[in-house]
């Protein structure tokens, strides 16, 4: 049966509500002085079960890298206050060298705050450290869909520059649309050095030694810009070779390599 209403007009339909995302203010966010979460590696022996957890394997981690990962205090071990990731040339599996990384998930996973680590960078071609944050749910999707921020990345080849970087689906490496920055610091392998993100609901923000390196602003467009609305945790680790750590190749005589922590801190968000 055919309804028709004279009376009826189009400006009488009920007009649908569009919601566009909306860029956020910066609320100039503080973060409280006390860590929530640290570990300052005032212990002897392997690290602290109870705050890491490991990556194990030699699948290559998606930049056909050459270690394989264990959880052996020969790759991982805490002494003279500080973690030491070491990564030897070794065969283990189907590869010839060994070292570690550790992962905080499901024991310090975070939304927003600041993230401070005080660390010392090895040296020699080959050599890939990097102190970085990964989603612990990935709720957007597979890589880079769910985001990545990099605290602290360097590569042997091209020694004393780190890298402070973010990769989300819009802005990635593989587009060519990657965002980040980078600099130079002369003592980055015979000195600590103190590397930090602050992370807020407006920006991931990068520092080196407390000077600003790196500014990443939530542009208001939805997770493809801005997946750092989730709960991200922290890795450490030390690759050898790689699409980008051995794109110069990988100089076997410089192992064993180590990658050197005095602390890792989380600082909580303050509310605005």
């Amino acid at each position: 049966m055919a309804f028709t209403c004279g009376s009826c007009s189009s400006s009488d339909s009920p007009k649908p509500v569009i919601t566009l995302p909306k860029a956020p203010t910066d609320q100039n966010w503080t973060f409280e002085s006390t860590p929530v979460w640290a570990d300052e590696f005032d212990y002897n022996g392997a690290p602290d079960q109870n705050k890491w957890g490991y990556d194990i394997g030699g699948s290559g981690w998606g930049n056909n890298e050459l270690q394989y990962y264990t959880n052996l205090t020969s790759n991982a071990s805490v002494a003279d206050g500080k973690l030491t990731i070491i990564a030897r040339k070794e065969t283990k599996e189907n590869r010839e060298y060994t070292s570690a990384r550790l992962v905080s998930k499901g024991k310090g996973d975070f939304l927003y705050g600041r993230f401070e680590i005080r660390a010392k960078l090895p040296t020699g071609k080959g050599t890939w450290p990097a102190i970085w944050m990964l989603p612990t749910d990935w709720a957007y999707g597979n890589w880079p869909k769910s985001g990545e921020i990099d605290i602290m990345e360097h590569v042997g080849y091209d020694q004393n520059k780190i890298h402070v970087t973010v990769h989300t689906e819009a802005y990635n490496h593989s587009k060519g649309t990657q965002k980040g920055n980078s600099k130079v610091i002369p003592t980055a392998s015979s000195e600590f050095h103190t590397y930090r993100v602050d992370w807020t609901p407006y920006a991931v923000r990068g520092y080196i030694d407390g000077a600003p390196v790196f500014e990443f602003t939530n542009e208001g467009k939805g997770y493809t810009s801005w997946p750092f609305d989730k709960r991200f945790h922290i890795l450490l680790n030390l690759a050898v070779g790689g699409d980008w750590g051995g794109a110069q190749g990988v100089d076997a005589s410089v192992f064993p390599q180590a990658m050197e922590v005095d602390y890792v801190r989380v600082y909580k968000m303050k509310d605005a």
